[in-house]
């Protein structure tokens, strides 16, 4: 059986929220919210809640054992993109794009 936990349209970049994910990919829940709690980045937290809200599917929906778990998927796509404009020299403006993140966190027994 396999817990699975989405979180959408998150305003991180999708870069930023790989580089986290490719941290915690096959490791035991254990390890993984270790590492998390202890990487300095931004999208830290969004992804220990997220692995914390599989955990809790799976154990709630398949009866699964929290201790055994491992997650097998985690990836993050891009979603849409917010684009605002800022004031440049001598009357321009340039476009400023501002990213989302579509999150997706797999985790099922050894």
């Amino acid at each position: 059986m396999q817990a699975t936990a989405y979180a959408r349209y998150i305003r991180i970049a999708p870069r930023k929220v790989q580089l986290v994910m490719d941290l915690i990919r096959g490791k035991q829940v254990g390890e993984a919210i270790a590492i998390l709690r202890h990487t300095p980045k931004a999208a830290s937290p969004i992804v220990e809640k997220l692995l914390n809200s599989a955990v809790a599917n799976a154990e709630h929906n398949y009866s699964l054992d929290p201790n055994k778990l491992v997650v097998t998927q985690a990836f993050v796509t891009q979603g849409p993109t917010i684009k605002r404009f800022r004031p440049r020299a001598m009357g321009r403006a340039s476009r400023i794009n501002k990213r989302t993140s579509h999150i997706t966190l797999a985790v099922s027994e050894k």
